[in-house]
């Protein structure tokens, strides 16, 4: 599991109005337990596109990033961890600019 240390959000623009809804780009910072096979002494966040169409909510992409060298690494969150992210992004979405 990890903790979420930091966040931005930013409502994706969509010129064209090809998607229904709207996408937010989270970037989360996390901490990692030295002992989770996730952890990486360069630090990590994710990036974390969220949907939101009317009452419908949902985690559309992530992608896990080594903090210092920007490398993405092929690791995916596990169910309950894509829960706590789907929940944060419900609870931070109405702060994007």
């Amino acid at each position: 599991m990890f903790t979420i240390t930091g966040y931005s959000v930013e409502l994706v623009k969509d010129p064209f109005g090809i998607l229904s809804g709207k996408r937010y780009e989270f970037i989360l910072d996390i901490e990692v337990e030295e002992d989770d096979e996730l952890y990486s002494e360069q630090g990590l966040y994710v990036r974390v596109i969220y949907s939101v169409d009317g009452d419908q909510a949902s985690i559309v992409k992530h992608e896990i990033f080594e903090r210092t060298t920007e490398q993405l690494l092929d690791f995916e969150l596990e169910d309950d961890e894509l829960e706590v992210v789907k929940a944060f992004c419900k609870e931070h979405v109405g702060e994007a600019e």
